[in-house]
């Protein structure tokens, strides 16, 4: 099969950022996709047990504050809630990998979903930086910021290269 060829614009640089960003997304995607087909596993089965070999399977201990919100959380669930987070989690990874298909073969859609998805986290990561900074919080919010200057960069040059090749070319008088 022939290998598709990146737009002529695009430097061999520019390329391996979007395929590394391309991959984390990828990666996101692949994350919830398993994690939905898990929480379809549990259907018709005790929700509390379940989370609780979760967290065992994980190694993380019940004593902190987020596997105790998780396992209220599953002690509360539902036939039917369980079938929407499947659901919604499996849309979620669908997007992840349409943007993942997009930015590893650069193209300018999927650089402005990019730059949507990633704008839509960071108030959710400044709240819980500033909640409970940890290092954890602090990289997440960096690496979207990171994405989101990449992505609004890529899309402005994209907008000064097209305004560039729309002007007239006056030619020199001989």
């Amino acid at each position: 099969m022939a290998q598709p060829v990146p737009p002529p614009h695009r430097h061999r640089a520019e390329l391996q950022v979007l395929r590394g960003i391309a991959t984390l997304e990828l990666a996101k995607g692949v994350i919830v996709l398993a994690a939905a087909a898990a929480i379809i596993f549990v259907v018709h089965r005790d929700s509390s047990d379940i989370g609780q070999a979760i967290l065992h399977l994980l190694h993380l201990s019940p004593d902190h504050h987020f596997t105790r919100v998780f396992l209220r959380w599953s002690d509360h669930l539902q036939d039917e809630k369980i079938w929407v987070v499947a659901v919604a989690a499996s849309v979620y990874s669908a997007l992840r990998f349409i943007e993942g298909y997009g930015l590893w073969h650069a193209r300018a859609w999927a650089e402005w979903i990019a730059l949507f998805s990633a704008s839509i986290y960071v108030p959710f990561e400044a709240y819980n930086l500033a909640r409970k900074p940890t290092w954890f919080h602090i990289g997440l919010l960096l690496v979207n910021l990171g994405i989101i200057a990449y992505m609004a960069f890529l899309r402005i040059s994209a907008r000064r290269e097209r305004r560039h090749a729309a002007k007239p070319q006056i030619m020199p008088q001989t």
